[in-house]
């Protein structure tokens, strides 16, 4: 019962984040005339960040200290990145959520009954009628939008990726639900779906920078070939951990510098483009997230 709910509150205070911000850049990525476009990103936030308030409510004392220092949940910019996001878009944050995060304690005297293991349940099911209804959203928005029948500030690509991360999390869910094995036992899958992460994080930050922020320009595009190029050899691994674990890894923590500078940079009004500050807290999250995974499997 222990490993269930532990695994499905770090689930929940890693994933529940990553949509509540997916709904966020949607909402804040259409015109003002899609009026029923906004309404509906936005009530996919609202819900999302009402999971992740109820998850935090639960989680202390429940998950690892692993977790809570990898930088996954929240960072030293994101308080500050979302009250500038929230600032700049108009759309409401609720930062209280992410001050609570940070004062989340790792496995301590808290006794697991029946009662915990409800709430986690219905978490869990909350959680799967919201990505079912997210991805069916996220994929009519990509629909229309190939249909060239709307606009959206997003490239298309960016739908497809946060598509791909709402349908992970459901997989995820899924297990949990299942009682299956959460862990990284193929590497190898893991590797591909994340390098993909990371190359197309690259892309989006080459075409968000200002074409005048030229030396960045040229550092993430060297990332995104980078990370290609693992991409294309983590296909042809098997499911063990091996060398080119070891070079992700060191790859993803300088990846995740270079992130961490350009947060920084990104709310010190010192780098030119049209990303939210809060995008820029989001990959960075991501990257150490990739980050705890990669060295538990080495480890």
């Amino acid at each position: 019962m222990g490993n269930y709910v532990t695994l499905s509150l770090e689930t929940h205070l890693f994933f529940a984040r990553i949509m509540k911000e997916h709904g966020l850049f949607l909402e804040a990525g259409f015109l003002c005339k899609d009026k029923e476009w906004i309404k509906k990103a936005d009530w996919f936030r609202k819900n999302f960040e009402e999971l992740l308030c109820d998850t935090v409510e639960v989680s202390n004392g429940r998950i690892s200290r692993s977790v809570l220092d990898a930088g996954e949940l929240v960072t030293e910019f994101t308080i500050a990145a979302e009250n500038r996001t929230e600032k700049l878009s108009g759309v409401d944050i609720n930062s209280n959520i992410s001050k609570e995060t940070k004062e989340l304690q790792p496995f301590g005297n808290v006794r697991d009954n029946r009662n915990i293991l409800r709430i986690v349940h219905g978490l869990n099911r909350r959680a799967l009628q919201l990505l079912n209804g997210f991805i069916e959203f996220k994929e009519s928005i990509l629909a229309e939008v190939g249909k060239c029948r709307l606009y959206q500030a997003n490239y298309p690509l960016l739908i497809e990726h946060i598509l791909r991360e709402a349908k992970l999390y459901r997989a995820t869910v899924r297990k949990l639900m299942e009682g299956r094995d959460l862990s990284y036992q193929c590497i190898r899958d893991t590797e591909v779906f994340w390098n993909q992460i990371m190359m197309e994080h690259a892309l989006f930050i080459r075409g968000l920078l200002d074409p005048s922020e030229e030396a960045l320009i040229k550092t993430a595009d060297d990332f995104a070939k980078e990370y290609k190029n693992l991409l294309e050899q983590a296909k042809r691994q098997d499911c063990r951990a091996n060398e080119l674990t070891k070079e992700i890894l060191n790859e993803t923590i300088k990846y995740s510098e270079f992130k961490a500078a350009g947060a920084k940079g990104i709310l010190d009004c010192k780098i030119l483009s049209v990303i939210l500050p809060l995008l820029a807290d989001h990959v960075l999250r991501e990257a150490n997230h990739y980050i705890r995974i990669l060295t538990a499997t080495i480890n």
